[in-house]
């Protein structure tokens, strides 16, 4: 069982056609908003291998924690979360972001927490041990020729800030030489205060910016009023917390690179 997609992503990848993986949040969800049925609770403690993220789901933490399952993998024991930064253009102040969540928007962080998965799915199935660790060294090439794509798309960019619905893409900015601008915080149902709508605005009327990005599964009235106030394009940029109910044929892979180019369109990047 995988929390949320992009864990359900990689637990697809390196079970392969040698088990079942069961995504607990459904196309079209927010992962942060959900509420396991009875039924997940106590399919949480049959399972063989549970691979989340502590803090991001209380709801699953809660069930992990009461449900214990044979081996479960809380991603933060691979990858510690970190201090990420919103902000730091010429008007709008940095601000720390303590405990950022959204580690998988670096892919080269998922390469460890892929190898400590095929680690604990060879514990629990010892047949298929090979089949796990090759599986789990395809994906990590993917993910590292993910990483180069996506450093040398946003090498050669006129603009290298972006301004988005929420403070989602810390990870991404900080691996990737941006800077994001973010119109609410980590929690996307924070409400922004008129003074940094306000903030916003300026830099994006000074510095030309083309493009306000909200995003699939949030509410975008606030990226939508800016893109109006200030003439500038409105786009989506992806988090890749869970998929659209019509994004069955995506996949992280194939999110990211949309990213990618939804990005260089923006940034005027050659």
């Amino acid at each position: 069982m995988a929390a949320f997609y992009p864990y359900a992503f990689l637990a697809q990848r390196v079970v392969g056609d040698a088990g079942t993986v069961v995504n607990m949040t459904r196309p079209g969800t927010e992962p942060h908003d959900i509420e396991l049925t009875p039924q997940q609770v106590a399919d949480i403690s049959t399972a063989d291998v549970v691979i989340y993220e502590r803090t991001f789901q209380p709801s699953v933490d809660a069930a992990i924690e009461q449900n214990p399952p044979a081996h479960a993998l809380d991603v933060t024991t691979v990858v510690p979360l970190r201090t990420t930064m919103a902000g730091g253009a010429d008007g709008v102040s940095a601000q720390p972001l303590p405990d950022d969540p959204h580690l998988w928007l670096n892919p080269r962080l998922l390469v460890p927490i892929t190898d400590r998965l095929a680690e604990l799915l060879s514990r629990a199935d010892p047949r298929h041990a090979h089949q796990f660790r090759a599986n789990a060294n395809a994906l990590n090439r993917q993910l590292l020729a993910l990483d180069t794509q996506i450093h040398r798309g946003l090498a050669t960019c006129q603009r290298k800030l972006f301004v988005t619905s929420h403070a989602a893409f810390g990870y991404f900015a900080a691996r990737y030489g941006l800077t994001m601008l973010p119109i609410a915080g980590l929690s996307p149902e924070a409400e922004p205060s008129p003074n940094r709508l306000a903030q916003l605005q300026a830099v994006i009327q000074r510095d030309g910016v083309t493009t306000i990005f909200s995003e699939v599964l949030e509410t975008s009235k606030y990226a939508t009023a800016l893109a109006d106030d200030t003439a500038a394009r409105s786009a989506t940029l992806d988090p890749i917390e869970g998929l659209t109910t019509t994004e069955h044929h995506q996949n992280y892979l194939t999110l990211m690179r949309d990213d990618l180019r939804a990005l260089q369109k923006a940034n005027d990047c050659s």
